[in-house]
């Protein structure tokens, strides 16, 4: 690659530095510090003459990230051809946060539903047929075909990469401001998916009347008729609020929450 810092050793080293994606793990950015980690060696040597621009980096890098480690090479082999070029985080952060979900269920999915059952039948049928070596064999053969498929979606992140930016070095901008309206879309569609809250409180309606039964509203009926994942939404924008407008850490959303899911819960106001 011409007039390029890196090399084709340092999407390697990265790619096999993709094991280290969960030693950071925390509850505040989730695989942020770990990736990271993952990238520091070819960010310093990028940026290793300009140690605020490096500083910056690592600290870019260190915001949330959550995907599957095994599929991640093909994220930072990508990340790295746009800053080999010159692009900057805000152009890359669009497309790395788009690839995030998307590679995590897939990388999930592929790993802990398809691999690892097939080989625990394999190997399971042999232990109990008295081969004592089977579970060696298990570990050999699932952690072999997931180094390789490490390998494969680190040089094939770098070839897409390169090739991508060669062809639209004009249209990058537009590519990453889209995949980052995908990547909010997703994130949107998970806090209305997962955020749960349904308002407990119910009234009667009407007056009672002999033989005829009073009705009752419920509030939470009304609300999914109304606007379906109002509350968790509106949760959701809260807790982005207080994080980006006030610095509050996650611990203190997590405590926030628990206390407040208590609370409403014992007044009957939350179910």
């Amino acid at each position: 690659m011409t007039g390029s810092k890196l090399t084709k050793k340092d999407y390697l080293k990265t790619t096999l530095r993709a094991y280290f994606l969960q030693n950071g793990f925390n509850y505040s950015n989730y695989q942020g510090l770990g990736y990271s980690l993952v990238m520091y060696p070819s960010l310093k040597k990028l940026y290793g003459d300009q140690p605020e621009r490096l500083a910056q980096e690592l600290k870019d890098n260190n915001e949330f990230y959550n995907t599957n480690p095994n599929l991640l090479p093909f994220i930072t082999s990508i990340h790295l051809a746009m800053a080999d070029r010159g692009m900057s985080y805000s152009e890359i952060r669009g497309i790395k946060m788009a690839l995030m979900g998307p590679l995590a269920g897939i990388g999930d999915s592929l790993s802990q539903f398809c691999l690892a059952p097939l080989f625990s039948t394999i190997f399971a049928s042999m232990a109990m047929d008295g081969i004592s070596i089977a579970p060696l064999l298990f570990l050999f053969c699932m952690n072999f075909v997931l180094l390789l498929l490490k390998l494969i979606m680190g040089n094939y992140g770098m070839k897409l990469g390169t090739s991508m930016i060669d062809k639209l070095s004009e249209q990058m901008g537009a590519i990453s401001d889209a995949a980052g309206m995908i990547g909010v879309t997703v994130i949107a569609g998970l806090a209305a998916a997962f955020v749960k809250i349904n308002v407990a409180i119910s009234f009667a309606a009407g007056e009672m009347q002999e033989g005829v039964k009073q009705s009752t509203v419920d509030i939470q009926a009304m609300l999914d008729k109304v606007a379906p994942a109002l509350l968790p939404v509106l949760y959701t924008i809260l807790m982005y609020y207080l994080i980006k407008k006030k610095n509050v850490t996650t611990y203190w959303l997590v405590l926030i929450t628990v206390v407040l899911g208590v609370v409403l819960s014992y007044l009957g106001i939350l179910r």
